[in-house]
């Protein structure tokens, strides 16, 4: 059974800011029969899949989880070798290779839009917090694959190895907890001066070349976590 068909649709139902009951009369359905596709405890034909997308305006494709971009754009992936390998010695295999490219895409397309956010609220001490550690996350595992070849010479870095593990992480969490702590203290001016409110469709509506990049790291994070912990 797809899992995401269900949390799809419940999200644009709500998105409308229509109960159930209204739903289902727009879409030709019983209220109890849409709540049952919501839940995932039914499946779908395919006339009611074409259906709700016409509805929604967005494609079949972006129902069942096959892209995050709801018009049905797939996350193409740019080739850029002067990145991805040396003159006639590749690193590893084209799959290796595209899958490196799709996740610098994911990611770097992801961090625009926390700037862009960031840009938005004007916080000095969130920029501070949420930079330092993304700096940080990206310098860790830098010198994790720079300290792979032993050979490499160390004196790149200030700091030994075995002292920046335990500080770096350390001031990771410090970093997250001081974000958090700046976005409640002007939590109102975030969600009203400066109309940061966000959701699924504003982001797609404000950062539309960002956003199905977000949306498939935010899957993938979540689908990584998930199975971790499974």
């Amino acid at each position: 059974m797809n899992t995401d068909f269900p949390r799809i649709i419940t999200l644009l139902r709500k998105e409308k800011g229509m109960s159930q009951k209204q739903a289902a009369a727009e879409l030709g359905i019983s209220q109890a029969l849409l709540s049952h596709y919501e839940k995932g405890i039914r499946e779908c034909g395919l006339d009611f899949l074409v259906r709700v997308a016409k509805y929604y305006d967005v494609s079949c494709d972006y129902l069942v989880g096959i892209t995050s971009d709801r018009k049905g754009a797939i996350l193409n992936i740019e080739s850029d070798e002067s990145n991805t390998q040396e003159t006639g010695k590749p690193p590893c295999d084209s799959h290796c290779a595209n899958l490196a490219n799709l996740n610098r895409r994911l990611v770097m397309n992801s961090i625009s839009v926390i700037f862009n956010i960031l840009a938005q609220a004007g916080n000095k001490n969130l920029t501070s917090e949420v930079s330092s550690y993304l700096m940080v996350s990206v310098y860790k595992m830098f010198r994790l694959l720079y300290n792979a070849n032993p050979q490499n010479p160390q004196d790149f870095f200030a700091i030994n190895m075995e002292l920046q593990r335990g500080l770096s992480s350390a001031l990771m969490l410090v970093n997250e907890t001081n974000a958090e702590i700046s976005a409640k203290s002007f939590i109102k001016t975030i969600y009203k001066d400066r109309e940061i409110s966000l959701s699924p469709s504003v982001i797609q509506e404000r950062y539309p070349q960002y956003a199905a990049a977000l949306s498939d790291l935010i899957k993938i994070a979540e689908n990584n976590i998930t199975d971790y912990y499974s």
